[in-house]
């Protein structure tokens, strides 16, 4: 799911494989997808901006920094209350390396689930303390046949009642999206089913919606996982009526509306898209925490049984601009908030650029950069946003989020992060590094 930041940095692609004639091949390490799949397990490509304990899982156990998406261990005292059920089966995590899968590991082994997590390659992972108490599972999901290999295929029979899937493309580009979106996880599906498995949870985007719609602007990725979730309403619907699916469609992450913090943090205008009439489009967007516990809610939850639901954090929704404004009231910069407007049309011009080389020259490169183009300018236009109560989740706001950062800093992402750089995030850590120091001595 590609996220909110990621639309600019998509635009940014795009644009440099305009002036450059080439675009770089993304070959980003996927949890249980094959390399040559280039695709990436549980990306941020959610509909826009992310869940893992507050703001970024990559800082690893964020429970003593009381990150305000921390959660307690329950003891399962309420095995049907959301956030806290557990009903003790065993639970499968495809895409377990990913952004989301690793929070949907954490949260469902707080929760007293047996829990597996599968990757392409444990090695990498077996000293992971964020995998401490799962069980790591090795397997190309990608390779349908293997997949569903008698006695040898991706879960044992009888091995796993209720499978989560959080793969997602990288790039969202067609063959991406097709190869992962679509088909590595439906394996998935197809296994969990054979494995005597009841229920599969599907990672999904809210913006599906403009596939099934129709509209002229749908993307690829939407396409692909809308036939997804058809496919799991035939399997659902089969005779014997042994398995179901839910699947859940969040708004946007919170992860890609963090990528311009170090840059307002150095004096730097935020940057937004303007559509006209002083509007911009607006989003609630979730917490990795929040969308984890979500996910892992399904297993007891019946009441989106069969069916998708639609999910975006506690907040209101908030514009680009207010998003820009929360930033620079967090960081306690002096002054107005200093914004760059960017007139929508821009992607227009590249969008049809990029197209015309692809067509003119035959040109797959070109065809995909035009898509990222799309990509962008979609999340740039469309609103993420839920407003039916039973559509918002969890209780960690986006302020909070962004206060969380201003106090501990952030790993860069390149797949998030188009403003900042890797140089700014490691000196915006050093500087609250010493912040701390300082306090420290002052005390």
């Amino acid at each position: 799911m590609i996220t909110r930041h990621s639309l600019c940095c998509l635009l940014v692609i795009s644009a440099i494989s305009l002036a450059s004639a080439f675009v770089p091949a993304i070959k980003p390490n996927v949890a249980g997808v094959s390399s040559t799949a280039d695709a990436a397990s549980s990306s941020s490509r959610s509909s826009s901006p992310s869940a893992l304990a507050m703001g970024n899982f990559f800082f690893g156990d964020t429970t003593d920094k009381k990150s305000p998406s921390s959660r307690s261990n329950n003891n399962n005292n309420n095995k049907n209350a959301p956030g806290e059920s557990c009903t003790g089966e065993r639970i499968a995590v495809v895409g377990a390396t990913g952004y989301i899968g690793r929070a949907v590991v954490r949260e469902s082994l707080r929760r007293g689930y047996p829990t597996t997590a599968v990757m392409r390659d444990t090695s990498k992972y077996r000293s992971e303390p964020k995998f401490d108490g799962a069980t790591l599972r090795e397997f190309d999901v990608a390779d349908r046949a293997n997949c569903l290999k008698d006695g040898e295929g991706l879960f044992p029979e009888g091995s796993v009642d209720a499978v989560i899937c959080c793969l997602a493309s990288r790039t969202g580009t067609k063959s991406d999206s097709y190869a992962i979106d679509y088909q590595a996880s439906l394996n998935c599906a197809a296994a969990a089913k054979k494995a005597g498995a009841r229920r599969f949870v599907l990672l999904s985007a809210y913006c599906v919606k403009s596939a099934e719609r129709g509209d002229p602007y749908a993307l690829q990725f939407q396409y692909a996982k809308m036939e997804l979730e058809e496919q799991l309403a035939e399997m659902a619907a089969e005779e014997d009526g042994t398995f179901d699916y839910v699947s859940v469609r969040p708004t946007a992450f919170f992860k890609s509306v963090s990528g311009q913090v170090e840059v307002v943090n150095g004096g730097g205008p935020f940057v937004y898209f303007d559509l006209g009439g002083d509007r911009n489009a607006r989003c609630n967007p979730i917490s990795e925490a929040d969308l984890a516990s979500a996910l892992i809610d399904q297993v007891a939850d019946d009441s989106h049984k069969n069916a998708y639901w639609n999910l975006g954090g506690p907040d209101e929704g908030m514009s680009m601009k207010e998003q820009g404004a929360i930033i620079h009231d967090v960081l306690e910069k002096e002054g107005d908030p200093k914004y760059i407007s960017v007139p929508i049309g821009l992607f227009d011009l590249i969008i049809n650029g990029l197209q015309w080389i692809g067509t003119t020259f035959n040109s797959a490169k070109f065809d995909d950069a035009a898509e990222l183009g799309r990509i962008g300018k979609y999340y740039a236009v469309e609103d993420m946003l839920t407003t039916d109560p039973a559509e918002k989740y969890g209780r960690t706001t986006l302020r909070q989020h962004y206060e969380y950062i201003a106090e501990n800093g952030q790993e860069y992402d390149p797949y998030t992060t188009v403003f900042g750089s890797k140089d700014a995030k490691e000196k915006f850590a050093q500087q609250k590094q010493q912040e701390e120091e300082a306090e420290k001595v002052e005390a």
